[in-house]
Parts: C-alpha cells; structure tokens; sequence
C-alpha cells in the first residue's frame, strides 16, 4: 500500500466502523453518531476486516501504548523472570537473547505467563533458531538442527519435514517468531572471510539461485506451524568481512540496488506466509553511502518498500549493544530507523527502551510528519498481529 493511499484507508476504515461509534462527514471526518430513527437503513452486518479490527486496537492505545509496540525487547535465557516486567511495559514482543537448554514445556509456561501479563495485544515472543551454529533452545523439545549450509543440501522432502519439525517445536515452546531463515547469498570461495555468515555455514547457498527453494522452503515450514520466519539481513551480509555484532564501520562495497541478491529478498518476501524482513546494520556505499541500512530512508523505503513493493514488516537488527550503532545515542537509533521506513525496533538491551520510546513520543510531537510515519508502522505491526492471531487484549486470550 502506497503512503499517499493510507490516509483514505483510515477515512473510509472509520466510515466501516459507523455502527460502533460514529457517523462520517462527506468529507470523511468522524462526526458524533446521532440517535438512529425508526426510518433509518439497518446496520450492516459485515464483519469487519483486518484493517479495520487494527484501526479498533489503535483507538484503544494511548500515543505511549503505541509506540511502545513498535519494540521486541530482549530477555536473557538465562534469567526469564526478568522478563515479566518486560512483558507488563506493553512493549510488542519479547526476544529469547542467548542459549538454554530449558525443556520446551518450561518455555512455553513462562510464555503464556507473559502473554497473560501483557497490557496490550499478544506478545510476539521471538529467537534466534537457525540450526548449526546459531541455535538458541537446545533443550527437551528441541532436535539439533544442521547448519543452514547441510540444511540446502537435504532432499526437499526431507528440508521440508525438518522445516515443519522446526516449526512445531517452537510453537509448543510458546514462541511465535523465528529471526530465521538467513537469505544472505555468500559467493563461492569467499565463505571463510565472510566472518559473519559464511565463516558459520549460515547461508542457504552461493548463489540466489541456489539459496531460494531451501529459504522459501524453512519460511513456509515454520508458518504451517503458526511460526512468522524473517528474512535476515536485507540487503545482503554475504559479502562483508566483519560482524555488525562486534565490529563498527561494516560496510559492503559491491552490492548495488539492482543486485541479484537483493531481489532474492523481495521475492521471498512476497509468499503469502508474510516473513518479516530484518535490515542489516551494514553500509552498502553502491545503495547509500549516507547512512547504515537500518537508518536508511534509501534502503528501507526507497528500494525495499516502493522499489521491490515490500509492505509488510521491516525489523531491525540489534539497535541495543551492537557495536556498529553504538556510536548514535540509543533514542536516536531508534527515531532514525521509524523514520527510515522500519517497523520493529529489535533491541538486546532492554535498560533503554524507556529512552528509545521516550525519543521517539518527543519527536512525534515535533514533527506532525513524523507522528504519521510512526502511526503507519503501528498499523503495520498490528496487521501482522493480526495475521498471527495475537490482537487479542483480554487476560483469557
């Protein structure tokens, strides 16, 4: 959906609600609703859409409430009752920082707890669970996975399955997020030096071609599960030589906006499971050679939204003690990624989101453009909400 075609979306989203609350104007604008008449037309008894069950959830969220779901905030696996408070701040979901191997069962009870804490719409509760060097739950529950590397390499009946399998235990674990599968393509013969994919066998192949069937292929496992994969980490990491994670001033010389791989991205993007798609905190000199991706309006809206036509959900890498952001004061980190075009705010380091939505509130009174900006994001995070059965507001969900 294009930005200029939102605001009458919202107009005619308000008229569909003219039996709940209000009656509109010709020119669109909600006017107090009149006592009906004898003579007056039936109700409609359409149901209403997903657009307009999330304009009813933001009409019952305050400016602090809905901004605080534009974040997915860590808990250490290691201390989970940590993550109650977490859970009770009405943040938009709760990310399993670390490893554990906690029974699956143990995972899910804290789960739900933190479901039944949470003021708002249900808590996306995410990992990272890619398989091979990357996998977070290792406990009862949970099988070892391959590396993504020996994942491409399986029959498709059997990726498929383990994608299923996969899917299914993160769900009985409670979680409704996977920040898996890596698109990342990594070209032949540079995989040792590319220290964070490649040196780990986190890509899927050497080649768009070659990844795309087994990426697709995790991505439409884990949804039959009830799980939302995400598509990490646009526009590509494939070709850098140091982590984001631990090392500031990545960058990526070579990928430009026309590159193979990074249509790899919008075409997975497109499949009706509706992956997210994380931004990388990498700069790409041949798209932006401004700003770091995620703080890039040219990465994420330029040619992620309007050029490959991506409207779903954009999250960030970690904005909380990544080395690459930790030069930008951690309000602006965020301000800077909503106003690139993001959506979710993915931080580690749950001590600042205080500050990050307090930085983001300041600027929305500031600047009325930006207040629409952020508005839109929370439409597009609670769509996928309610995509994921997750709009649910009362303690009985």
């Amino acid at each position: 959906m294009s930005t200029a075609s939102r605001p009458r979306l919202r107009a005619a989203v308000l008229c569909a609600l003219v039996t709940l609350v209000t009656a509109c104007s010709p020119g669109g604008e909600p006017t107090p609703r009149r006592e009906a008449s004898a003579t007056s037309a039936a109700p409609s008894s359409r149901p209403p859409g997903p657009d307009e069950r999330v304009e009813v959830v933001m009409a019952g969220l305050d400016r602090r409430a809905r901004a605080a779901q534009l974040f997915v905030t860590g808990v250490p696996l290691a201390d989970l009752a940590s993550g109650d408070s977490v859970a009770q701040s009405g943040v938009g979901g709760l990310f399993l920082a670390g490893r554990s191997v906690a029974p699956a069962a143990e995972l899910a009870a804290t789960a739900e707890r933190w479901q039944s804490l949470s003021p708002g719409p249900r808590l996306w509760v995410a990992v990272d669970q890619e398989g091979g060097a990357v996998q977070s739950l290792t406990g009862p529950g949970f099988e070892r996975l391959p590396s993504a590397l020996d994942q491409a390499a399986l029959p498709p009946a059997e990726l498929t399955a383990l994608a299923g399998d996969m899917g299914t235990a993160l769900r009985d674990a409670g979680i409704n997020l996977d920040l898996a599968p890596v698109a990342d393509v990594v070209p032949p013969g540079t995989e040792a030096a590319n220290e964070p994919i490649g040196a780990h066998d986190r890509h899927y192949g050497s080649t768009p071609e070659s990844a795309a069937t087994a990426v697709a292929t995790v991505v439409d496992g884990l949804a039959q599960a009830g799980v939302t994969a995400t598509l990490k980490h646009f526009p590509g990491l494939g070709r850098v030589r140091d982590n984001t994670d631990t090392t500031a001033g990545v960058t990526d010389p070579t990928t430009t906006a026309d590159d193979a791989q990074v249509t790899l991205f919008a075409d997975l993007a497109r499949s009706p499971a509706h992956p997210f798609v994380m931004v990388s905190s990498a700069t790409y000199p041949q798209i932006d050679p401004a700003a770091q991706a995620a703080f890039s309006p040219v990465v994420v809206t330029d040619l992620l939204r309007k050029r490959l036509r991506f409207d779903g959900v954009v999250i960030s890498d970690d904005l909380g003690s990544a080395r690459a952001v930790r030069d930008v004061p951690p309000g602006e980190r965020a301000v800077r990624f909503l106003a690139a075009g993001g959506t979710l705010v993915l931080t580690v380091e749950p001590a600042i989101v205080p500050e990050m939505i307090d930085a983001v509130l300041a600027r929305s009174e500031a600047d009325p453009s930006f207040a629409a900006t952020v508005d839109d994001a929370v439409r597009t995070a609670l769509l996928a909400k309610e995509r994921a059965g997750l709009l649910a507001t009362d303690v009985s969900r």
